[in-house]
């Protein structure tokens, strides 16, 4: 863990505004796009995109494109001075294709113009011929024709088989789950120019400078010292940037390199939906047995991750999937298994949650379909199912976190009052036959960490000015999430300076090099103790001399409201400025380093064991519905969440956090939904056709509360992430939903995911059907108890 962070007066655990708020609503934020205007003789590319999902390219004819007024370059594969590369490693993502393209819109080719119509009309003007050849489109589709990019990727525990046999009852069933648009307010931006000794610098939106810069020195055959990426802020990401923003980069620098001009590409709204990736769609097929009492003895579980046409990040993405399978539920035996699949679709990718929400999505339906069967409440089950301590997961990592969670589930329920409500539930839906309430909780138990160990680090540089004000660079990348206004709390704090004191600077490849990427929630537990060890160097540094100023042992030095004091005669005291000027006439160095690496993790993908992450984050939510028997519409009436944030550093910046990311998966869940046709071209491009949840989905009663009692946190000061795990609990809503369509008749109850409307419906005339028939378990093949040698099976 980072050194303590000093200093009563310290700004840490205040809830302050993100430093940039102000900004973002008076529109003086600048973002990537922001700075074109700058350029003189600055050129707009525009792709020119394939026609198929799939299909040979027999020839590219540019004359015609070149030929009209504005258009300056049309840059195709040929160009390419470097590797046509722009994969994490498998080799399997070319920039632009030179024989073969993989899904709808892909690009084959881009026009640079002096304008973006001119681009627009040149990339009209490009002739391309194509052999089109077969497509896989549909995940099982691909699942049918063995179409895999990575796997069979398992994690097994005890014996399923024995356990499955022993189980006194057994479940089976299947879960289709959608994919998500990442709809950041900036879409895909990047610029590239030649700076005065012929390198190039990009200004990326990007949460990966560091290998956004690799790409682009990939591409264009140059060591990386020759590029520079920098990116000052991003209009959200959500993911969607981490590799993905790394061909645009490229993009923009090729054409720089070849016309020796400034380049800018940016994608308009339909443009950037089109061409790229998203939350992987996953189909999850289970076997489960479990006891009378719904306590889950086995599990079996595929999952299927549609992954596009490349690998992208799609293993990672299967193997947290995997990783979250247990959510935060104990399985004696269980065997899971992941395949990613690959289809001619654009490539899926890093979306919040990074496949946690997928995993956690099977294993509650799973516990539903066991309450339903059961006739059994949900909540009971769970709780019975809930982690206990010194249990371990299915990979091996003991939940430290256990007897906390239970803590946190019951004082949830009191403070929700979900005993009364469900009662009150109960009474309603007994006097109205067309419209049903449900109620659902459901936890969330999410692992803090790189699953990929060497992205477990960070780096950061603090100067340190004679008159006392500070500057710090850090690897780290600002999408919306407040991580630049915790890292000034976090270094004002150390140096013992007023926050106006200090500023964060705009991450750049060239200040901190090899960064990892801002993701997986860990950019303050990494970057913050990075820029707490440069300033902790920094602050010993002076210690001696202020000591010496002081007239008083160094141990009793203090820093903090830019005065350095003793501690026990804070009547003895200087300013931290005048500090600073002595040291730099002291010839005494005002710069430091800071590195960070979270300890003591480990995984064998091989096994499927280890320690994966430095710790859980955990919370619950409450969410309550109501549906229209006649239409499957509904509307949620109230959501109470508990999340443990630990010692938040910025308790402000924790709660938008958590009901943003509740907000997001809330849309996964229920409204958005993205449709492909069978050529493979995406329907939902747009808000017109693609639902986002609005200010109309927002309840009357939305209470997030933290829970302060929870197990110590490894991280900075005791703060917790709450950038991905509150996603996980917006399916609180699916379950209430399912609870709902339970009072039109008996269970379980299908019902895909997103939860729109119109699978609301079809799932209610499936329950009054059961209703009518008078059947009260599922079929036989769906459910069925174990039956001993000689006894006749139930019907």
């Amino acid at each position: 863990m980072a050194d303590p962070l000093p200093c009563p007066l310290s700004p840490i655990g205040r809830p302050l505004p993100h430093q940039s708020a102000l900004d973002h609503v008076t529109g003086r934020a600048s973002y990537t796009d922001d700075s074109a205007g700058r350029f003189r003789g600055l050129l707009h590319a525009w792709p020119v995109q394939s026609p198929h999902a799939h299909a040979c390219i027999r020839r590219i004819e540019r004359k015609e494109a070149l030929a009209l007024p504005g258009v300056a370059a049309v840059l195709t594969a040929a160009d390419i001075p470097g590797e046509n590369d722009t994969s994490s490693g498998a080799g399997d993502e070319p920039l632009l294709p030179a024989t073969e393209v993989f899904y709808h819109g892909q690009p084959v080719a881009w026009v640079l113009a002096e304008s973006p119509e001119a681009a627009r009309r040149g990339a009209e003007a490009v002739s391309v011929e194509y052999e089109p050849l077969p497509g896989l489109v549909g995940l099982e589709e691909a699942i049918a024709a063995q179409s895999w990019l990575a796997g069979p990727f398992r994690i097994v525990r005890g014996d399923f088989r024995c356990a499955w046999e022993a189980s006194s009852h057994r479940a089976e069933g299947s879960l289709a789950m959608g994919g998500q648009e990442h709809f950041y307010l900036e879409t895909q931006a990047a610029l590239a120019w030649e700076d005065a000794d012929g390198g190039l610098i990009v200004r990326s939106s990007t949460q990966d400078p560091s290998q956004t810069q690799e790409i682009v020195a990939r591409v264009l055959g140059l060591p990386r010292h020759r590029v520079v990426v920098e990116c000052s802020r991003m209009g959200g990401a959500f993911g969607g940037k981490e590799v993905q923003a790394s061909p645009y980069a490229a993009i923009a620098a090729l054409g720089c390199r070849r016309t020796g001009r400034p380049v800018r590409v940016r994608l308009p709204r339909a443009l950037d939906m089109v061409l790229t990736g998203k939350r992987h769609p996953f189909l999850g097929r289970y076997r489960a047995g479990f006891t009378a009492e719904g306590k889950l003895l086995a599990l079996q579980a595929e999952l299927f991750a549609d992954g596009g046409w490349c690998r992208d990040l799609s293993a990672g993405v299967l193997w947290r999937a995997l990783l979250h399978l247990d959510n935060a539920y104990w399985i004696p035996a269980i065997e899971a298994t992941g395949f990613v699949c690959r289809t001619h679709k654009t490539s899926q990718t890093a979306f919040r949650g990074f496949g946690g929400p997928q995993g956690a999505a099977l294993i509650e339906e799973v516990l539903t379909h066991i309450a339903q069967a059961l006739d059994l409440p949900p909540a009971l089950v769970r709780k019975r199912n809930l982690y206990r301590p010194g249990q371990t997961t299915p990979y091996g990592q003991t939940v430290r976190e256990a007897e906390s969670l239970h803590t946190l589930w019951d004082r949830l329920l009191e403070q929700a009052g979900y005993v009364e409500r469900e009662a009150e539930i109960a009474a309603a839906n007994r006097a109205d036959p067309y419209r049903k309430r449900g109620i659902a909780i459901t936890p969330v138990k999410f692992g803090i960490a790189f699953t990929q160990g060497h992205f477990n680090q960070a780096g950061a540089s603090v100067l340190l000015y004679r008159d006392g004000s500070a500057q710090v660079h850090h690897g780290g990348t600002e999408m919306g999430q407040g991580l630049q206004t915790k890292i000034r709390q976090i270094a004002a704090a150390t140096l013992g300076l007023p926050l106006e004191w200090v500023r964060v600077a705009a991450t750049r490849t060239d200040q901190i090099p090899n960064t990892s990427p801002t993701a997986a929630s860990s950019g303050c537990d990494l970057n913050g103790p990075a820029v707490v060890e440069a300033c902790r160097q920094l602050r010993e540094r002076l210690r001696p001399l202020a000591a010496e100023l002081l007239g008083c042992p160094p141990l009793l030095v203090c820093f903090a409201e830019g005065q350095v004091f003793c501690e026990y005669e804070p009547i003895r005291k200087l300013a931290f400025r005048r500090l600073a000027e002595e040291a730099h006439r002291r010839s005494i160095p005002l710069f430091a380093q800071g590195f960070y690496r979270t300890p003591g993790l480990s995984f064998d993908p091989e096994t499927g064991r280890g320690r994966p992450f430095a710790y859980f984050a955990i919370g619950a939510a409450v969410s309550e519905v109501e549906v229209d028997g006649f239409t499957g519409e509904y509307r949620i009436r109230a959501v109470d969440i508990l999340h443990d944030v630990g010692c938040s550093i910025n308790p402000l910046i924790d709660r938008g956090q958590v009901e943003g990311a509740f907000f997001q998966g809330l849309g996964w869940v229920t409204c958005e939904e993205l449709l492909w046709d069978r050529q493979g071209r995406l329907r939902t491009a747009g808000a017109s056709t693609y639902k986002l949840p609005s200010w109309s989905e927002l309840p009357p009663r939305f209470a997030v509360r933290f829970f302060s009692s929870g197990a110590e946190s490894p991280a900075i000061g005791g703060s917790k992430a709450a950038g991905e795990p509150p996603l996980l609990l917006a399916l609180s809503v699916r379950e209430a939903l399912k609870a709902a369509i339970a009072g039109f008749g008996p269970g379980p109850v299908e019902l895909g995911l997103p939860a729109t409307p119109e699978r609301v419906y079809w799932a209610i005339e499936a329950a009054r059907r059961r209703a009518r028939a008078g059947r009260r378990a599922r079929p036989a093949a769906r459910i069925a108890p174990r039956v001993r040698p000689g006894a006749r099976a139930h019907p």
